[in-house]
């Protein structure tokens, strides 16, 4: 004999989920406030992305109004004919210039500065018993000649030793020097010399040796000379 069980029961069985009218007004309002806050923040981006736009737009302008006016305020001149020519002949007159300077300078026009400050040398260095008789100074003072006396003859190289120590006669050296003691006639009794007689012979007539030199300097510039 045999006996069936029914192992099967109900509640083992899957059942199906439906959701009711409140769960799903829920969840579609939930969407709806989603989908809101989306749109709401979308549409303020939005308009902070056209006022930044605005903003732009507007420095941009400015920054193009004020490149026009700059532009405008610096425009490049045209170049003026009769200031380049102005330009060049104040060129011309400055070079020419420089070139009387240079000649002024290199003594090509000879003394430029007058020969006071030759005869100011000269002056200081007065030596006793020596005396000038003459100075010759030619052009600049690149020839220079010197006549005079002395008492000795020693006394000459002294003086030129002191002369030639002056500034301006510096670069200077004497290239000649002539020493002479010249004669003279001896007076008679009474300060005349004695005439020979008319039918004698022609004598000469006795000489004396002046008690001072004659001497004479000439000076040529020296190679290093300024």
């Amino acid at each position: 004999m045999s006996q069936q069980i029914n192992l099967f029961n109900p509640i083992f069985l899957k059942q199906k989920k439906v959701f009711g009218a409140q769960p799903m007004l829920q969840a579609l309002a939930i969407i709806v406030l989603g989908v809101a806050a989306v749109t709401s923040y979308a549409a303020y981006r939005v308009a902070q992305l056209e006022q930044q736009a605005v903003r732009s737009k507007e420095t941009l302008a400015m920054r193009e109004k004020r490149l026009n006016s700059v532009n405008v305020q610096f425009a490049p001149r045209q170049r003026n004919a009769a200031l380049a020519i102005e330009l060049a002949d104040a060129q011309a007159e400055l070079k020419s210039l420089h070139d009387v300077e240079g000649v002024l300078q290199g003594g090509a026009l000879g003394n430029t500065s007058g020969y006071a400050e030759y005869f100011r040398a000269f002056a200081r260095q007065n030596v006793s018993g020596l005396w000038l008789t003459g100075l010759t100074i030619v052009g600049a003072g690149n020839d220079i000649g010197v006549q005079g006396r002395a008492m000795q003859p020693t006394m000459i190289p002294n003086y030129v030793s002191r002369l030639t120590a002056e500034k301006v006669m510096r670069g200077k050296t004497f290239a000649s020097l002539k020493i002479d003691r010249p004669l003279t006639v001896a007076p008679d009794v009474a300060g005349v010399p004695s005439a020979p007689p008319a039918s004698a012979p022609a004598a000469t007539a006795p000489a004396a040796l002046q008690p001072f030199v004659v001497f004479s300097l000439q000076s040529v510039a020296g190679e290093g000379g300024k």
